[in-house]
């Protein structure tokens, strides 16, 4: 979604055709004041064309630079929702500032919250859920065999890390997190959720890897 600079992913098992769609993105308009979901529609068009039938939608974390359409996709193929446990963390921030009392409580919004360690089928491959603090609380990253969807812990191996200043971020615990996922293997392949075009690179990236992050991120 190039508004957002966010990138959203459909990924699925070669030999089930079972899928997930990780951060998916609802278009805003600020002049409008409106939402609209021709990017989701895509995605959807996406798994038909593919014949993927979707299994998940999964969140790296709560966006604070985008509007998820996480729940329109849900309305659309049935696919639960899943977020990190700790958004709980994040939304006894953040009710409070935005006053937002219909959001429940507890991760009420979510169908399932997914702890540290927690792995899941998705046809017949494994998610592993990594948990990845330090930009928020809640963000987690999803390996599944050599790929790992690390949302904004990290950015393209020519631009650096997420920002941690937001209420409930961390530095130090972002540092943590990062030496987590650096930890793996070099061959790993590392997705990430967005991408600003680091100086001197005209276009947009979004796959890296261990081995690369390790000798070039500044």
């Amino acid at each position: 979604d190039e508004p957002t600079n966010t990138v959203s992913y459909l990924v699925w098992d070669p030999a089930t055709k079972r899928g997930a769609v990780i951060d998916p993105v609802l278009d805003w308009d600020n002049r409008s004041g409106t939402a609209d979901v021709a990017f989701a529609d895509r995605i959807l068009a996406a798994a038909v064309d593919e014949g993927v039938t979707i299994d998940w939608v999964l969140e790296t974390h709560a966006h604070a630079d985008h509007l998820t359409a996480a729940p329109y996709i849900k309305a659309k193929t049935g696919a639960p929702i899943g977020i990190g446990e700790h958004i709980r963390e994040v939304q006894a921030i953040f009710r409070p500032v935005f006053h937002a009392d219909d959001v429940k409580p507890g991760g009420g919004d979510f169908d399932h919250l997914f702890k540290d360690g927690e792995r899941f089928p998705l046809g017949s491959l494994e998610v592993e859920v990594i948990h990845t603090p330090g930009h928020t609380p809640a963000c987690i990253s999803y390996r599944i065999g050599d790929d790992v969807f690390v949302g904004d812990t990290l950015f393209m191996h020519d631009y650096g890390t997420a920002r941690a200043d937001f209420p409930g971020g961390d530095a130090r615990v972002l540092y943590r997190s990062m030496k987590k996922l650096l930890a793996l293997p070099p061959q790993t392949r590392l997705w990430m959720c967005h991408d600003y075009k680091a100086p001197g690179r005209d276009v947009f990236a979004w796959q890296s890897s261990v081995a690369e992050q390790r000798a070039h991120n500044p």
